[in-house]
């Protein structure tokens, strides 16, 4: 696992160094009464904040974008060296960045894998590779190292019985998202993990099958978290706590709302906002991924991740603990505003 280890001191050195240089420390300019929020965005995405902006949920802050991300991890190292002023991740980045020193917490859920949205692992149909076994000395294609698709690539392989030898024997290769379909079909990795828009226009175009999922793998589960700099937090409580309320709303009015319609607005909000981008990913959409009303962070959300790096030597044991990485008071949905577990619509959670 020297991998993780590396990027754990690279992690580690890069808090060190930045976090005392942080380009805005904790406090956060204020325009026409409201704070405003700086943060990354992705292209033709729309996001649970954004959303939350144009449905008029945010009553104290505005959002700025600065930008977009390349991935989870860079976004929430913008968040940890005062770049910009809240981000997201796969909750296994969190962790890891949490562990270097950084000085962030998790405040709100931001994605995960329900019936309709998910994370596949996809080989050819007629690939000989049915079980974990079968990928000794193969190659795996996935967007990036360090977050969610190596962590869930390497769980899987554990939990299916390989050892620490033989998983490192399976090549982690970096595939950009729009070439990862057609490096698994030339033959230049043998299994690609999918989601989203590459993953249904790839089902569409047939000759793939999963060999598993996140899904499959922890059920229903929200694997990644929208964290904020604790400086930060401390000096913005107020405005921090109107960024969850509004996004957690917005996460709701995902879950509850007809999917024409979600589509519909987000197409809206790419069309407004004039950066160059097209509405194609936005057709794929299924669902919120988010599987619990308003995005309530739970701490076995964390725990995994914390428990599977120290297994792994990544961590000591002790050394963190779940419930001292995030906070739900800041979200309706967990501190009574809603005690049903519906939102301001009166709407129960209904996965379409």
């Amino acid at each position: 696992m020297r991998l993780f280890s590396s990027v754990l001191a690279m992690l580690g050195a890069l808090v060190v160094v930045l976090t005392a240089c942080g380009s805005s420390g904790g406090s956060a300019r204020i325009e026409d009464g409201k704070t405003v929020l700086r943060y990354q965005g992705w292209t033709g995405e729309v996001e649970f904040h954004e959303l939350a902006e144009e449905l008029g949920y945010f009553k104290n802050v505005k959002l700025e974008w600065v930008g977009n991300t390349t991935s989870g991890p860079q976004d929430i190292q913008s968040v940890a060296t005062g770049d910009i002023d809240f981000g997201s991740a796969f909750n296994g980045a969190v962790v890891k960045l949490n562990a270097a020193g950084a000085p962030i917490t998790s405040v709100l859920s931001s994605y995960g894998a329900d019936e309709d949205e998910y994370t596949g692992y996809y080989v050819l149909e007629n690939s000989p590779i049915r079980s974990a076994r079968d990928l000794i000395g193969k190659k795996v294609g996935m967007n990036t190292l360090g977050a969610h698709h190596e962590f869930l690539t390497r769980e899987w392989l554990a939990k299916e019985g390989l050892t620490n030898d033989e998983i490192k024997t399976v090549t982690l290769t970096v595939v950009p998202p729009v070439n990862t379909e057609q490096a698994l079909r030339d033959g230049q990795i043998d299994v690609a993990a999918l989601n989203e828009i590459y993953r249904e226009s790839a089902l569409q175009r047939g000759g793939i099958r999963p060999l598993f999922t996140d899904k499959s793998l922890f059920g229903a589960f929200s694997y990644g978290t929208y964290v904020v700099r604790d400086d930060f937090l401390a000096e913005n409580r107020d405005a921090v706590a109107d960024f969850v309320q509004g996004t957690a709303r917005a996460i709701r009015w995902t879950q509850v709302t007809p999917r024409e319609e979600v589509v519909a607005k987000f197409g809206e909000i790419i069309n407004k906002r004039h950066r160059n981008e097209d509405t194609k990913a936005i057709e794929y959409w299924r669902s919120s991924g988010v599987p619990v009303a308003g995005g309530v962070i739970a701490d076995r959300e964390l725990q995994t991740w914390i428990d599977w790096l120290v297994r792994n030597g990544e961590l000591k044991e002790g050394q963190l603990k779940a419930e001292d990485l995030y906070t739900n008071e800041l979200n309706p949905y967990a501190n009574g505003t809603y005690p049903d577990g519906s939102g301001p619509d009166g709407k129960a959670l209904a996965h379409k």
